[in-house]
């Protein structure tokens, strides 16, 4: 995990919640990766709340997706195992490429933080028309968990041996 000499590139980063009951007024988890993103640098150019819906979902996704200005989605929310949680099975389909090991990351540092309570976590990530889709479950301190210790490194090229800002941006 190291920085190489490499200068800084910051993103255009897209931030999707996705609940049934979230405002803009209380949506915690939207505000707690709009400030780590910020914070390291990069731009969130848009952020919006979806309600429960794989084709709400979808919709959402795509239209970014399809704006080249846009280099990075991330959801947050609706990664569950209740009837409603259904990005997965809305976000999949999207994806051009899955990156199996975000979700496997991802469990394996949660595992330290609630124990066996990881298992109920269907977090994934992968990449669509060279836009990354990260999808992260809806508390503030997953979504902490997910921006410190996956995404904060893979959205810096500067990050060594390799990362996935250099997908998204073609560097």
């Amino acid at each position: 995990m190291s920085h190489s000499d490499r200068e800084f590139v910051p993103l255009s980063l897209a931030i999707l919640t996705i609940s049934d009951t979230r405002t803009a007024a209380d949506d915690r988890s939207g505000d707690t990766l709009a400030e780590a993103a910020a914070e390291a640098g990069h731009r969130v150019a848009e952020r919006r709340i979806v309600r429960d819906d794989r084709y709400a979902i979808r919709a959402a996704i795509s239209e970014w997706v399809l704006d080249a200005r846009t280099h990075a989605i991330i959801t947050t929310g609706g990664t569950g195992f209740t009837d409603r949680d259904v990005t997965p099975e809305a976000v999949r389909p999207l994806f051009d490429r899955e990156i199996p090991g975000f979700g496997e990351l991802f469990r394996q540092l949660s595992h330290g933080e609630i124990g066996t309570s990881m298992l109920q976590s269907r977090v994934l990530a992968g990449i669509a028309n060279h836009t990354l889709i990260a999808c992260l479950p809806g508390s503030p301190g997953a979504c902490r968990s997910g921006w410190r210790g996956i995404l904060a490194d893979q959205l810096d090229v500067r990050h060594r041996p390799c990362n996935l800002a250099e997908l998204v941006l073609l560097v």
